[in-house]
């Protein structure tokens, strides 16, 4: 009797299963620096929204007031603002009362410069997610700006009730047409921050120190703009040669905010439509940039964060 050799079932197994095998997801580097895979970023739809509820719920966590911090901020901003600006500066609101003129001011740019801090910090606060499981990286900014808008939203309430009251007094802005734009206004704004944040986040996973300047560059930001004081104040007015009207709507933020004011409250001045377009074509140019740039630096972050 011979004996006969037996066939290897493990192996022939395996052969059938990897020659059945389907793959879902092929993870491949990108060939092109401006490219945004929007299906992709929709398939990991459920992902956005869970980074969404974790910025939300983490931000206020073990703290004694909680959610009561969105509307206590904008609260004491406004009354600081009504001390220093209003009372001891005395600058002038176009006639429109104070809490509403500043809390108009504070809302656009509190929900800015929010998603452009937390977006600026991208790589560097979730190198550990980035190094574990791979997901569209474009989500982390994402759902920073998403999540910012409930924030925005409830101060946006806020300001809502000071109207009403006002209203009620007999003390009212009058609203116009313009204020329709509120939409594409917050699009912009958001697509602003979106676009420096994903741009500084690039710059800062090599470079630290880069992050320290850019808070500082941020707070200084604020006051080129016309938060605490209406634009109509620099009109007219020139500064080493140089038109102040001018050169404070270079600031693709000025525009934004002061026709969001304009129509909401119906004081101070439209900058134009040629303002707004510049704004607009500033924020598509900036988030060309900045995709080119983050598409660049996701490659090789981890060897440098």
């Amino acid at each position: 009797m011979t004996d006969t050799p037996l066939p290897h079932t493990g192996d022939t197994a395996a052969k059938e299963l990897s020659s059945n095998e389907e793959w879902t997801t092929v993870i491949k580097p990108r060939n092109k620096l401006l490219e945004v895979n929007l299906r992709e970023v929709w398939d990991y739809r459920d992902l956005l929204t869970l980074f969404v509820k974790r910025n939300i719920t983490t931000q206020y966590k073990q703290t004694v007031l909680g959610p009561a911090w969105f509307f206590i901020q904008p609260i004491f901003t406004v009354l600081m603002y009504m001390l220093v600006f209003g009372g001891i500066a005395g600058i002038a609101t176009d006639g429109v009362p104070q809490p509403l003129f500043y809390l108009a001011g504070t809302c656009m740019w509190q929900y800015f410069s929010d998603c452009l801090t937390r977006t600026s910090n991208t790589f560097v606060d979730n190198a550990g997610i980035f190094g574990k499981v791979y997901f569209p990286r474009l989500l982390v900014p994402l759902a920073t700006v998403t999540s910012n808008l409930v924030r925005f939203s409830i101060q946006l309430l806020l300001f809502v009730i000071v109207y009403v009251v006002y209203a009620f007094v007999g003390c009212v802005a009058e609203p116009n047409w313009y204020s329709l734009l509120f939409p594409l206004l917050v699009v912009m704004m958001a697509g602003l921050a979106l676009g420096f944040g994903i741009l500084i986040s690039s710059m800062t996973t090599k470079y630290r120190d880069l992050q320290i300047l850019f808070n500082f560059v941020v707070s200084l930001w604020m006051y080129a703009t016309p938060i605490v004081y209406p634009l109509s104040l620099v009109k007219g007015r020139v500064v080493a040669g140089l038109n102040l009207h001018t050169l404070m709507c270079l600031n693709p933020v000025t525009p934004v905010l002061e026709t969001f004011k304009y129509g909401v409250l119906g004081a101070g001045e439209f900058v134009g439509w040629g303002w707004l377009a510049y704004s607009f074509g500033f924020m598509v140019v900036l988030l060309c940039l900045g995709i080119v740039v983050f598409n660049k630096v996701q490659r090789s972050f981890m060897d440098t964060v």
